[in-house]
């Protein structure tokens, strides 16, 4: 994608994010898309199952050794939970229930944050409506890096101690550039989490709980999964500001990878953006794309035109004035 010297501030721009006007151009030529929106009703089975899956697992380790339970939180837990959370991301636009059941649907995203061990749901829906509403907006969308980490994290060495210091940053970056109230919700499943954490704990020991924080942790840093991160909006070819990836991990991630589509049609599940791609094929076939997630953090951490200033932003005054 060619290296275009180190990048000393985000790519300013001063337009709408396209995902507003391809929506539309595209819903009055294939006005059929309208017909893949609303609930995935395998969804909450699958999430269920998952759930399931992990509380076996944290029977299976409760007895391992210690390098044992790790090995597992990275090799396999970490990767449920991983895609758990993008799970969590579907449900966060009303997929499990539909948008005509909201309250059913926060609490199963609860519900599919247990085996996270850390409470997450909640918080996560109340940032990423702003995500899709003001994409790379200045103060608004906190998936953007801050200013800071943008002018410290420049080079490979210390990019790639910010990939693995990923969920710390997602974590913390919204109370600095955009705090918000806390929310009953997010009270109810900061209880609701810790609760079972505690119920695990007594039930079978510390291990379990080590198990289930720590894949996720790891699997949201430095691990191929976590490729999405960066795949998804960080700017690898100037004017583009968010890309799609076609390959096999969409199969355990909710096809997150097909996030040019998301973006322009939030409410379709993840389960069907490939039948956006293919009715709407001419105007996704020839955008850019990435092929692998792990090249794309070999790229981000080794080529010096990308790193966490390499994210367009924009101003959204009206919204600010709200």
């Amino acid at each position: 994608m060619g290296k275009a010297g180190e990048r000393v501030d985000f790519e300013w721009v001063y337009d709408e994010q396209p995902h507003t006007w391809r929506r539309k151009e595209i819903l009055a030529k294939y006005p059929q898309i309208k017909n893949l929106m609303g609930p995935d009703p395998q969804l909450k089975w699958v999430v269920s199952g998952m759930v399931l899956t992990q509380l076996v697992a944290c029977y299976l380790i409760h007895e391992l050794s210690w390098k044992w339970v790790f090995f597992w939180a990275y090799a396999f837990g970490g990767c449920v939970n991983h895609s758990l959370t993008l799970a969590i991301h579907d449900i966060s636009h009303n997929i499990a229930f539909g948008n005509k059941q909201v309250r059913w649907n926060r609490w199963f995203a609860m519900f599919a944050n247990l085996p996270i061990g850390l409470p997450y749901s909640a918080s996560f829906k109340k940032y990423h409506i702003d995500h899709h509403r003001y994409l790379g907006g200045d103060g608004l969308d906190v998936g953007i890096p801050t200013d800071l980490e943008g002018w410290f994290f420049c080079t490979p060495a210390r990019k790639m101690l910010w990939l693995f210091l990923q969920p710390l940053f997602y974590a913390l970056r919204p109370l600095v550039v955009n705090p918000k109230p806390v929310t009953r919700l997010e009270m109810m499943n900061a209880v609701m989490q810790f609760a079972a954490d505690i119920l695990l704990y007594y039930i079978w020991g510390l291990k379990p709980i080590v198990y289930l924080i720590s894949g996720s942790i790891l699997c949201m840093g430095l691990h191929p999964i976590s490729g999405h991160f960066i795949a998804e909006h960080y700017m690898f070819l100037k004017g583009h500001e968010t890309y799609s990836y076609y390959g096999a991990l969409n199969l355990i991630t909710f096809n997150v990878g097909y996030h040019m589509e998301h973006h322009d049609f939030p409410g379709i599940p993840g389960s069907k953006l490939p039948e956006v791609k293919k009715i709407a094929a001419e105007y996704y076939d020839s955008l850019p794309q990435h092929t692998s997630w792990i090249r794309v953090l070999w790229d981000f951490v080794f080529d010096d035109s990308i790193g966490p200033y390499a994210r367009v932003k924009r101003e959204y005054k009206l919204a600010k004035q709200e």
